[in-house]
């Protein structure tokens, strides 16, 4: 009964505020209020869903691997198939949680299927993934289908440039994934009121794009994986620097910073914290995800981004082929320039709080 107090109050000072006479459907408003919050489930009763998906997936096949249906790759192409389709009827029976983990079961089940019938076209494959987990992204519309699909064409795009020895690409990958990442942050509003469809779809692309962001970051990491030129990772870490100064811009308007000394100081000692990071854009990644995060206050992607920040923050200083002298004293620098940034803005917070 509060929400629905709280969303009147909210409509009358919409029109109270508004220079000409508006006109809301209340009850549509509160039914679609009252729906999102009926059907909604927490991120862990998600994830707990996935990994237990995953978990009756892997018994399934291994009751195939023994009653040797694998022999068939044209048996295990229809049957993946069928187990696809079968998780989107079933996502659309109902919203409970079992059902979620039963249609998650099916859809990584009929991916894993497919992805044996079709192993002797490897590039085929990807195709295949990417065209699949399209089509049950705009025809499905079910969170959990949804964000697993956004990981299969994140992942499939890496494999494929992977596989072919196009190490170059991933960096190319990195800085779309990083654009793409930023403009479905700040464009929020734009996105969900389109249409209802990318309404939607909007929660979980935004989810499935953060974890594909700093999984493909993780796998930049790995060097011995992923040979590439010095000239690649820089490219990609100027994007993520333009993206995390162009953030930092925003964030002047919601913390009122209007004073131009100010300004240039933080974008001073933004560049100088981050250009240690363009021979890797991994740290430099995690910070924008940061930052994006706090400008839209979502958790979930704070939390993960404050997670592989310190795993690459610590992989990148063992990593240095410095002395252990020149390590301390990249760090004693790092520490200085951080304790200036939070000194600067606790007096410029305290200054607005008070009255």
């Amino acid at each position: 009964m509060r929400n629905k107090e709280n969303i009147k109050n909210l409509l009358d000072d919409l029109r109270a505020a508004s220079s000409r006479e508006i006109h809301f459907d209340e009850e549509a408003i509160i039914a679609a209020y009252q729906e999102k919050s009926t059907d909604h489930q927490s991120l862990s009763v998600k994830i707990l869903s996935i990994f237990g998906g995953i978990m009756a997936c892997l018994a399934f096949l291994g009751f195939i691997f023994i009653a040797q249906i694998f022999d068939s790759q044209i048996g295990l192409t229809l049957l993946g198939v069928i187990c696809i389709a079968g998780s989107a009827f079933i996502s659309r029976l109902s919203k409970k949680t079992i059902m979620d983990t039963l249609s998650v079961s099916f859809f990584v089940t009929g991916f894993a299927l497919l992805g044996f019938g079709l192993s002797k076209d490897e590039n085929i494959i990807y195709i295949v993934f990417i065209t699949l987990a399209l089509c049950t992204l705009f025809l499905v519309q079910s969170y959990i289908l949804s964000f697993i699909s956004v990981l299969i064409i994140n992942g499939c795009i890496i494999a494929f440039a992977a596989d072919n020895n196009m190490y170059s690409l991933s960096y190319i990958i990195i800085a779309l994934q990083a654009i793409a990442t930023t403009f479905l942050f700040l464009q929020e509003a734009k996105i969900i009121t389109k249409n209802r469809t990318f309404s939607k779809l909007y929660d979980p692309v935004r989810t499935g794009m953060v974890f594909s962001f700093l999984s493909t970051l993780a796998f930049l990491s790995l060097e011995s994986l992923v040979p590439a030129p010095v000239v690649y990772n820089c490219i990609s870490s100027l994007v993520i620097v333009m993206a995390i100064l162009y953030v930092v811009m925003l964030l002047f308007k919601t913390l009122h910073i209007t004073n131009t000394t100010h300004k240039s100081i933080i974008y001073v000692l933004t560049v100088l914290l981050l250009s240690p990071t363009l021979l890797t854009p991994t740290i430099s990644g995690a910070i924008l995800i940061i930052l994006l995060s706090f400008f839209v206050n979502y958790r979930t992607g704070f939390a993960l981004a404050i997670i592989a920040l310190v795993y690459f923050l610590g992989k990148f200083y063992y990593d240095l082929h410095f002395t252990l002298l020149t390590k301390s004293i990249l760090l004693f620098i790092s520490g200085v320039i951080f304790l200036i940034i939070y000194f600067f803005t606790h007096k410029n917070l305290t200054t607005d709080e008070k009255i």
